[in-house]
């Protein structure tokens, strides 16, 4: 009972602090976080409340989709922002500040878009988990006074899940998702080819029936990670073999189970 009162409390100040804001560009994603936002930010100011989706070939077209189905069901107006991320001088190279390049460059885009239809704030969907994890793209967030509501009324990922599940969005259950450079290790050029291979790849494990997953690329290596409750699905012969000879055929070399299994920012353990 406390523990739902405390939650009420987080999604009263959540709403009161989005109110307070008049007007808001949302970054949209479609992902868990984004599409919560969103959906209380229209919820709170109607039309006042618009949707913003970068298009670019580090994020997969099954997302952009499903950011424009959910934008035309609600009534949102959508807005999509062409953000080329391997044209922004650095970011091929993948260097530790990547995102930091990334968001910069985007939220910009964001900036001068809100302006012309004469939105006051872009608000972003991190959340007080990300707190933890090494995020540079927050330093952008920072920098350009770009509003993080979420975080604001102290919300987490689970109790994300569980509002969202409590508004019926569709989302509430959905898998994490970061972009697809985030699959690369630091330094290794990120390329359009590459980029495609990891696209195609998560793509497949996603349409067997895996959840939770990555696939980083190490070279022409491909390190899956899966939640371990689905490693004895995975190594059934049918699918092992069927993920080895798809994935030779998008372009990798050799294809390799991560034993520690699925974690958010494992790229970052080098770091």
């Amino acid at each position: 009972m406390n523990e739902n009162r405390k939650l009420d409390e987080k999604f009263t100040e959540l709403k009161r602090y989005l109110k307070e804001l008049n007007s808001v560009a949302v970054a949209f994603s479609s992902g868990v976080d984004s599409t919560f936002l969103l959906k209380v930010a229209h919820d709170v100011l109607g039309d006042n409340a618009i949707a913003v989706t970068a298009q670019s070939c580090s994020f997969p077209k099954r997302e952009l989709e499903e950011a424009r189905t959910f934008c035309a069901q609600e009534g949102i107006r959508h807005f999509i922002c062409e953000s080329e991320e391997l044209e922004i001088e650095g970011f091929a190279q993948n260097p530790k500040n990547r995102c930091y390049l990334c968001k910069r460059e985007l939220f910009e885009k964001m900036i001068a878009l809100a302006k012309e239809q004469g939105v006051e704030y872009i608000v972003e969907g991190s959340n007080l988990d990300d707190n933890g994890d090494y995020r540079p793209g927050l330093q952008a967030v920072a920098e350009l006074n770009v509003k993080s509501p979420l975080r604001e009324a102290g919300l987490s990922k689970q109790e994300i899940r569980q509002l969202s599940k409590e508004l019926g969005l569709p989302t509430w259950e959905k898998q994490s998702f970061a972009c697809l450079s985030s699959r690369f290790v630091y330094g290794e050029t990120i390329t359009r080819e590459k980029l495609a291979m990891v696209d195609k790849a998560e793509q497949l494990l996603l349409d067997l029936g895996f959840h939770q997953l990555r696939v980083r690329i190490h070279g022409t290596m491909a390190r899956i990670e899966l939640q371990p409750e689905e490693f004895d699905a995975f190594m059934k012969k049918e699918i092992r073999e069927q993920v080895v000879k798809r994935l030779k055929e998008y372009g990798f070399s050799y294809v390799a189970l991560d034993l520690q299994g699925y974690r958010t920012g494992s790229m970052n353990e080098t770091l």
